[in-house]
């Protein structure tokens, strides 16, 4: 099914609403795990909690076990969910603070209510916490994969950091990046959701595999919603990776096609403090060149590699409940 035939299927509520409800089932269990003897811990952990989000992490733990069609405790699943969950949070709550941002979906970070040290030292708690509950699980292979996905999440950082006001970044680089802060992480739900149901190592590489390509799909929907998106919708100001100067998609397909006036002069707004003309400019310039659909083919290129890799699992709803799921993070509009 197309993305387009997708957002028209009448089934796409029922799809949301059972995403929904493992979703809510993983909020009463981070709600407990994120609780502190630390008042100020506590507070942080709530209002980032509180602010939402979309929970696919969490969610993907339990869907990926269902899909292998074993028998598994939900409860343990639900309980990894929230680990990994927990370990995106302390990232958004350090990004937040080195970005200096002081809104993420429309709610003031908590950067910008409690401060930036306050904000640091709760995120390691929360990142403390989430190692805490692998070390209960004690499961080695499963403390391994979300070990190794956090250390490939932490120099994804370093490496976009690095990369930062760069605007002719290639698109290697950019991929790289890509993979190891949003595809590795992705990839280590589904991995961790097919372990705890006992899965064969090949229904766990085909989940790994889906995992994979349902993050590199994420990742560029959301690069391109950076630039085209509402923003009452998304809950930022349009173009933020543009005045943060890091380079994504839309623009790194855009740059080979600019003439030098043009390059020059959004090569100095790029990460300036004051770039609106700039983005205005670097918005019609991507209408233009067709730069918004070759991003979106490149999305639906790894939703579609992602559905494929499904295939080595058995036939049933969940498994198409997976396939739904990836055609969601294409078509969402925030």
């Amino acid at each position: 099914m197309s993305v387009t035939a997708f957002l028209n299927d009448p089934a796409r509520q029922q799809v949301l609403a059972a995403i929904s409800e493992e979703i809510e089932a993983v909020e009463v269990v981070l709600r407990g795990e994120l609780s502190s003897q630390v008042e100020l811990v506590q507070t942080i952990s709530r209002h980032t909690l509180d602010a939402g989000g979309k929970r696919l992490r969490p969610a993907l733990v339990g869907l990926s076990a269902r899909a292998t069609a074993c028998d598994f405790e939900r409860e343990r699943a639900r309980k990894l969910g929230a680990c990994v969950e927990m370990i995106h949070m302390a990232t958004l709550i350090h990004d937040d603070v080195i970005d200096r941002a002081a809104t993420r979906r429309g709610v003031p970070t908590a950067a910008a209510i409690y401060g930036s040290t306050a904000s640091i030292l709760s995120g390691d708690v929360i990142l403390a916490r989430s190692m805490a509950i692998l070390a209960q699980d004690g499961d080695l292979a499963i403390i391994r994969a979300v070990s190794e996905a956090v250390v490939q999440l932490a120099e994804g950082e370093v490496a976009e950091l690095n990369h930062r006001g760069d605007p002719e970044l290639s698109l290697e680089q950019h991929l790289k990046v890509l993979e190891m802060k949003t595809a590795s992480l992705l990839a280590c739900c589904c991995e961790v959701g097919a372990r705890v149901a006992g899965a064969s190592e090949t229904e766990r590489e085909a989940l790994k595999g889906f995992g994979y390509h349902l993050g590199l799909a994420f990742q560029i929907a959301d690069d391109l919603l950076d630039y085209r998106g509402v923003q009452n919708a998304t809950g930022k100001p349009k173009a933020t990776d543009f005045r943060e100067g890091c380079a994504t998609l839309p623009l790194i397909l855009l740059w080979p096609k600019l003439s030098e006036q043009d390059r020059l002069e959004l090569g100095r707004a790029f990460g300036a403090e004051s770039c609106d003309a700039a983005i205005d400019r670097a918005i019609h310039l991507m209408h233009k060149e067709g730069t918004f659909e070759a991003t979106q083919m490149r999305a639906d290129d790894h939703v579609r590699l992602a559905i494929g890799a499904l295939k080595a699992l058995p036939d049933s709803e969940h498994r198409e409940l997976l396939e739904s799921v990836a055609r969601f993070v294409v078509s969402r509009d925030r």
